[in-house]
């Protein structure tokens, strides 16, 4: 695959900047997260600035497929509240629908750009990251740490139980060569049962109906209780990762989030990865979040039995594998064509220029069969035509970590004349899905989406995709404009 000078590029990942993101705290707590005041939460906040493209013509972030922000959503809105302004990442709403980019024959990346025009010689684009997806059969054995917060913010009804029936029906889903620790923790951790063949899962399964709730949550010893027991259990041959359970409300112990996220990114770097797993209506999604990037992981959340088996059934079998390490995305404009431009989302994925092929510069991991999608409000110069953006992503094989890259160009000429008759159902959901987190971000839809667009059209793609997904987006924008 072949590199170009310049190069666009669509990418969602690595959220490496420690800035808090607004997540909820508890605040009956003795001794809550450490973490920097977040001046928009509880405000509407503003959309980010256009930027000129004489002054900055690429746009350089890393790849995140993090759908947390969208499941707490969900569950707020479900409850008659809204989330908080800062708990929304316009990316992770983008990135909780299904996709329909064609697949790479190889274990890259394949690239796909699309548009339409907008009134007032506006336009979106839309860039779409997909891996080639495999048969969880085929997979390479996996060595599962699963740290599980067992603290008393944990004794919401029916909490616990959610973890506890999703890991008994993820053992028995599991493949001959898979293995399992589990470490509870509490005020303090331990390791309940160290790394166990699935073979034995007669001893797991006792070990997950032990877990009972008790105490406060000291998350730093649980983590490196469980980081301790996924290093001495570290197989080469095998995908070693730590799966945290929790609400990621910390209280005891170490509650400084720097400290706590500078010990997974240090075990990151031994390529230990990390999935936070957020469950429960307190949720600090912040601290969450920001432990599964510097974790080299994901971030997702559950609030139900359904979702649970979902994400540890369905998904986590087939994703053990990974397709690309430090994955990162460049979008080059063409300042001729381009006036401006504004990419919805990933402000806490950005990264300078040069760092796109700065491979020390930590990137985002992506596994099988993964779609990132990035979307790009752009404002055209009057009657140009021609070449808009170049986009490229550039990542590391996963085992002999060699880079590589690959890129796609879009035109003018190939932009839909009108967004909502002239561009796939997918495009479209896409965008109405980024233009409800911008509205739970400042109350108004991004330009180009009006209100009676927010609340009719996500039915009818509903009904021409039959995709349950999009039937329940519908529904959370009608809950949310009766909330106001």
């Amino acid at each position: 695959m072949r590199a170009r000078p310049y190069v666009l590029v669509l990418a969602i990942s690595a959220l490496l900047l420690l800035a808090a993101c607004g997540g909820s705290s508890d605040s009956s707590s003795p001794n809550p997260v450490q973490r920097p005041p977040d001046p928009l939460a509880g405000a509407a906040q503003e959309q980010p600035a256009q930027r000129d493209t004489l002054g900055q013509q690429v746009s350089t972030f890393a790849l995140d497929v993090d759908t947390a922000s969208y499941g707490y959503a969900r569950r707020t809105i479900l409850e008659g509240r809204l989330p908080e302004p800062g708990q929304v990442r316009v990316e992770e709403f983008v990135n909780a629908f299904a996709q329909d980019y064609p697949q790479p024959a190889d274990n890259g990346f394949a690239v796909h750009a699309d548009g339409a025009r907008l009134p007032g010689e506006q336009a979106l684009i839309r860039f779409g990251l997909q891996t080639r997806a495999t048969d969880s059969s085929a997979r390479r054995p996996a060595n599962l740490t699963f740290v599980v917060d067992v603290s008393g913010s944990m004794a919401e009804p029916g909490r616990l139980d959610l973890v506890r029936d999703s890991l008994h029906t993820l053992v028995d889903q599991l493949m001959p060569g898979d293995q399992v620790a589990i470490v509870p923790f509490s005020d303090n951790a331990r390791l309940l049962i160290p790394m166990t063949p699935v073979s034995a899962s007669s001893g797991l399964h006792a070990a997950i109906d032990q877990l009972v709730v008790e105490g406060s949550t000291n998350l730093e010893d649980g983590l490196i209780t469980g980081y301790q027991e996924a290093s001495r259990a570290f197989r080469s041959v095998a995908t070693n990762r730590v799966i945290l359970l929790s609400d990621g409300l910390a209280n005891t112990g170490s509650t400084s989030w720097q400290t706590i996220l500078d010990r997974v990114a240090e075990h990151a770097a031994k390529q230990i990865t990390l999935l936070s797993v957020g469950v429960g209506r307190e949720y600090g999604d912040d601290l969450m979040e920001q432990l599964a990037d510097n974790g080299d992981g994901a971030a997702i959340y559950v609030s139900s039995l359904d979702q649970a088996r979902k994400a540890f059934v369905d998904q986590l079998p087939a994703t053990l594998d990974l397709r690309a390490r430090d994955a990162k995305a460049q979008v080059v404009f063409n300042p001729g064509v381009v006036e401006s431009y504004q990419l919805l989302g990933y402000e806490n994925r950005s990264l300078a220029p040069e760092e796109f092929r700065d491979d020390s510069r930590d990137g985002g991991e992506i596994g099988p069969g993964h779609s990132v999608t990035a979307l790009y409000r752009v404002h055209l110069r009057p009657d140009a035509t021609g070449q808009l953006a170049t986009a490229t992503v550039r990542w590391q094989d996963p085992d002999t970590r060699r880079p590589a890259e690959t890129t796609r160009s879009i035109e003018t000429s190939t932009l839909a004349t009108d967004l909502w008759t002239a561009t796939s159902p997918r495009f479209q959901i896409d965008v109405l899905a980024a233009s409800f987190a911008e509205y739970l971000r400042t109350r108004e839809p991004f330009p180009g989406v009006t209100l009676d667009d927010l609340t009719s059209r996500p039915t009818r793609l509903a009904t021409t995709t039959e995709d349950p997904a999009v039937t329940e987006l519908a529904d959370l924008i009608t809950r949310t404009r009766a909330l106001g």
